[in-house]
């Protein structure tokens, strides 16, 4: 599936993974003996972001999506698979070389008290990657800060004030104040409201929607609220277990799932006016341990269509519902 989830454009994707793997050694004592196992966090996956568009990875919690942005970022070194950065080999590069590529890359996470230093101003924080990467002259530093603090909807004495005395909504604007300083054309955007009260979360995607289309950066948004994607997000891959099991624009998607626990996961999305006809897709049991993968769809132990196929082969990518809808599943919806 090396080009299966990649749009049908001749258009270059700012950031391009393919068969992408992170696997952790732990080691587990039972009695006298230890032994050494492997957490396949990540199991191959492919994905594409292309330039002003937003791309939602979604999935329960512990199915691999941080651990995957993180390897796209090189937070984390992956252990197998290629990762294009403005079409660059960006595992390839290291020492300045690596420096500057990651200059067009950059990170919101999801709990933005513990991503500030607490010992620095606001201002010191933000300005930290405008001076490593060098876009402003010295003298215009600081009026560059206080530029980057209204943007996001903050006073310019905010520069001055730490970060305790800020609420959890305005920590993430000064979050995302810093994350766009360096003028990067990518970012990875993890949780960026799951840590906000309901009051906030609309206010905090506003703005993101806004930095979008006046700075034409692109986004990959992390997410388990379904309604936050359908909200942000251009096109959706949803994953399971360490794999991307669907793939597609958010409107076919959330429309006409393919896959089973897509269905589910948008089951459980909360209604303010649900329907009693609609019955709610409860899947059994809880995900598998990512240290003992089941055998042929890693999903068919919770899967109300599963038959014998299931068991013995992975699923490939197929088409469903259009060209650019994709899912990997023996019987599709």
């Amino acid at each position: 599936m090396s080009s299966a989830l990649h749009q049908e454009t001749d258009i270059r994707p700012l950031i391009e993974v393919c068969g992408l793997t992170k696997h952790f050694t732990i080691s587990r004592t039972k009695g006298l003996r230890t032994s050494r196992l492997t957490v396949r966090a990540v199991d191959g996956i492919d994905l594409a972001v292309y330039p002003g568009e937003t791309v939602a990875l979604v999935g329960e919690s512990g199915c691999g999506k941080t651990t995957a942005a993180r390897c796209m970022l090189r937070l984390t070194r992956p252990t197998s698979g290629s990762i294009k950065l403005m079409g660059t080999d960006f595992l390839g590069l290291r020492g300045e070389e690596l420096r500057k590529m990651r200059q067009h890359a950059s990170q919101v996470f999801q709990d933005p008290f513990a991503a500030l230093n607490p010992r620095l101003q606001i201002g010191d924080s933000v300005m930290e990657p405008i001076t490593a990467r060098g876009i402003v002259a010295k003298q215009d530093r600081i009026e560059k800060v206080r530029q980057l603090l209204s943007d996001v909807g903050l006073p310019a004495d905010a520069a001055n004030r730490y970060p305790h005395e800020f609420s959890g909504g305005q920590r993430q604007r000064i979050g995302i104040a810093r994350a766009i300083a360096g003028e990067p054309e990518l970012l990875i955007l993890d949780e960026p409201t799951s840590a906000l009260d309901v009051s906030v979360r609309a206010q905090i995607l506003n703005l993101l929607a806004d930095i979008q289309v006046a700075r034409g950066i692109s986004y990959l948004l992390i997410a388990h609220d379904l309604s936050v994607v359908r909200h942000a997000a251009h096109r959706v891959a949803v994953m399971y277990l360490g794999r991307i099991v669907e793939f597609g624009s958010v409107d076919d998607v959330f429309q006409k799932p393919a896959h089973p626990y897509t269905s589910a996961l948008l089951t459980a999305v909360p209604r303010p006016q649900p329907s009693p006809a609609k019955e709610r897709a409860v899947l059994p049991g809880e995900p598998p341990s990512p240290v003992e993968i089941p055998t042929g769809c890693r999903f068919h132990p919770r899967c109300p269509r599963a038959q014998a196929i299931c068991l013995q082969q992975d699923p490939p990518f197929v088409r469903a519902n259009g060209t650019a809808h994709q899912t990997t599943c023996h019987f599709p919806l």
